[in-house]
């Protein structure tokens, strides 16, 4: 198991090189896009690299059961690095979306940039100003991420089928992210009995695939896994991520604001349509769901109404039943490194892995 700073550390010495060749090359566009050069940089600060750290182990998984060129470990940092900063990317993209005012215990982008545009005493809406700069703020993030692969994977003989899983992922995140959002509107015209279902597909898109098992098998890839590690690696890496993000949105009900960095009871607000959210709704009369569905969503709602329906949710068996699911699905990632031609060092590490980001409180 490499050292609980070993990954975050390599990283941040990475991203240090990287935006430090980004103001270099960045120097002729003048001070107003030197300011959006360092809030990007700014973004990249802490967070749990929890996609570093499994496209380490899923390099490692695969490396060291081969014998690989240690070489290979700069390209490795290179593509952790990348990783980092797209999911940066994806939360500025995702605070925007879900009118965030926080992340990480800090001001949104989009409410720094509000900020700033206040402080310089410019001219026109702040608030405006703030979200469309944010937008491009994403933007510019993502075409860091993906400079960033590019460079690091070139020299590579089998470069493809890394490119090809950064691609995939890209993908899928977009697409789950935006059936996250379309399910906030389309609940009401679908069958109750139909929303875990399509609860649990954005959960494996949006969170599963990309937080867990496309960095793993990216991980794998520059380590030129053969087809048999990289399906041992997706069969554990996906339940893993399913496991994560059902922790995450027991995390976003009942969490303590303190420890996560986000008001307690944020998606209730939000209107998040979480399995959580789907299972309560299942087990409750007509009138109770629809005083419910009348409360959730409201970004107004006081610490009363947040109350109501955490004692709602648990009241269901809604909360019972996700963490029954968590503990299935961790079972099945658990199993299904049994017997992978995998390293049997990292796939101890793996297994840590899991534990730390099923069983966290932030």
């Amino acid at each position: 198991m490499p050292s609980p700073t070993l990954v975050p550390d390599a990283v941040a010495a990475r991203l240090e090189l990287f935006i430090e060749r980004m103001r270099v090359e960045s120097a002729e566009y003048g001070p107003d896009a030197a300011a959006l050069l360092e809030t990007a940089a700014e973004t990249l600060v802490g967070g749990k690299r929890l996609r570093a750290r499994f496209c380490h182990a899923g390099w490692q998984a695969v490396a060291r059961y081969r014998d690989r060129d240690a070489a290979e470990s700069v390209i490795l940092w290179d593509v952790c690095a990348a990783l980092e900063i797209f999911q940066s990317a994806a939360l500025v993209h995702d605070d925007l979306i879900d009118n965030s005012d926080t992340r990480r215990g800090r001001p949104a982008a989009h409410r720094a940039l509000e900020g700033a545009h206040r402080e310089s005493r410019w001219s026109g809406d702040a608030a405006a100003f703030g979200r469309s700069a944010a937008i491009l703020l994403g933007d510019l993030l993502v075409a860091w991420s993906d400079d960033l692969v590019e460079d690091a994977i070139a020299p590579l003989p089998h470069a493809a089928a890394v490119r090809r899983e950064y691609a995939r992922m890209r993908r899928d995140v977009t697409v789950g992210q935006f059936l996250d959002i379309a399910e906030e509107s389309a609940w009401s015209v679908n069958a109750t009995d139909s929303h875990v279902e399509r609860a649990l597909r954005v959960v494996s898109l949006k969170s599963a695939r990309y937080s867990i098992e496309q960095p793993l098998v990216l991980g794998a890839a520059i380590a030129d896994a053969d087809p048999e590690q990289q399906q041992a690696l997706r069969r554990f890496g996906h339940p893993v991520g399913m496991a994560f993000q059902l922790r995450d949105d027991v995390l976003g009900v009942f969490g303590d604001s303190a420890v996560t960095g986000k008001p307690a009871g944020d998606d209730l607000r939000e209107g998040k349509r979480t399995v959580l959210v789907a299972l309560t709704r299942q087990t409750l009369e007509t009138s109770a769901r629809n005083l419910f569905d009348e409360l959730l969503g409201d970004p107004d709602l006081d610490a009363d109404q947040v109350g109501f329906l955490q004692a709602t949710i648990a009241g269901s068996g809604a909360l019972e039943r996700v963490e029954a699911m968590i503990d299935d699905f961790a079972k099945d990632a658990d199993r299904a490194l049994s017997g992978a031609r995998l390293d049997n060092a990292a796939v101890g590490g793996l297994r840590d892995l899991a534990r730390a980001a099923t069983k966290r409180s932030a």
